[in-house]
């Protein structure tokens, strides 16, 4: 007999999907693994089906709809509390985590010593439009957070760094984002992302933005100073510039009657929004470390309606 394992699934309406990614799951995995699966019923309109009535598998339904990835941050804590001590891999419902894909993450998982272990995505099949904005989002998250993206939420970690993450207010936003925040070791496994059992996704072009937002948003002390830093160099710039300004006015017979008003007025105008800004961005920062964070273990029973 293995070592026990917890597979955590958020869901949201997709039980058919849900249903045979579980199959596919029990025919990919060791038959003598022990495996517990929490699915966690992101209050759907639907019921649980019958199929998922069964004594290994947990469904915990949600007061109301939180999204995926504070589901996730929900079944993370209720298997913290309930299951302790095991290791858990976290992969949707829909497919696109191919159950075929487990086991290669669990020998990457154990070949890693413990690190948190993720799939590196290596290609996936969506719209060229899609592609594009995609590699927009990817370039300003790396730009403003210093972090490239590469993984989502399949993943297997060990159940020691699920009791720090479970602690990490940053969860509740992100769970990817939060174990790059958390700094807990980690490596990735390149895995293609596979295709939806059934049906389209339910997350629009809002949700998604929401999504990538969210993700940045655990950095936001780092983005907040990366910001500052920018408008400090552009401040700089101005200032410069002001200086060019008022030295060709005064001091060389270059200057065109008028253009050094208009010039030094839009510079002026310029440097005070850039320094405005950066008071707005520093203040804010400084107002969020003095209020008190959601805390996941602590929080998380308040929106669970049912569980086992």
């Amino acid at each position: 007999m293995k070592a026990p394992l917890a597979v955590l699934m958020p869901v949201y309406d997709d039980w058919e999907s849900a249903v045979r990614v579980i199959e596919r799951l029990r025919a990919a995995l060791s038959p003598a693994q022990a495996l517990t699966i929490v699915v966690v019923d992101d209050a759907s309109p639907r019921p649980a089906p019958p199929e998922l009535s069964l004594a290994d598998i947990r469904v915990i339904r949600l007061r109301r709809n939180l999204g995926h990835q504070r589901a996730i941050c929900v079944g993370l804590c209720w298997i913290q509390e309930h299951l302790g001590g095991v290791p858990v891999m976290v992969m949707d419902a829909d497919g696109e985590d191919a159950p075929e894909d487990a086991p290669r993450l669990l020998a990457a998982h154990a070949a890693g010593g413990g690190r948190v272990t993720f799939a590196a995505r290596r290609r996936r099949s969506a719209s060229g439009l899609f592609k594009v904005l995609y590699a927009l989002y990817r370039w300003m998250h790396h730009a403003l957070t210093g972090i490239p993206v590469r993984v989502g939420n399949f993943s297997v970690i060990d159940a020691e760094h699920v009791a720090r993450l479970t602690v990490s207010a940053e969860l509740w936003s992100h769970y990817a984002a939060a174990v790059f925040k958390s700094r807990l070791p980690m490596h990735s496994l390149p895995i293609d992302r596979g295709s939806r059992v059934s049906g389209a996704s339910r997350m629009n072009f809002t949700a998604l933005v929401l999504h990538g937002l969210s993700a940045i948003a655990v950095f936001a002390e780092t983005v907040v100073v990366r910001l500052f830093v920018a408008l400090a160099v552009f401040g700089a710039l101005l200032l410069l510039l002001l200086a060019v300004v008022l030295g060709v006015r005064f001091f060389t017979p270059l200057a065109i009657p008028g253009w050094a008003t208009v010039a030094f007025g839009i510079l002026a105008v310029l440097l005070f929004q850039a320094v405005g800004i950066s008071l707005v961005l520093v203040m804010g920062l400084l107002a969020s470390r003095q209020g008190s964070n959601f805390i996941p273990i602590r929080d998380y029973q308040v929106f669970i309606a049912d569980a086992p």
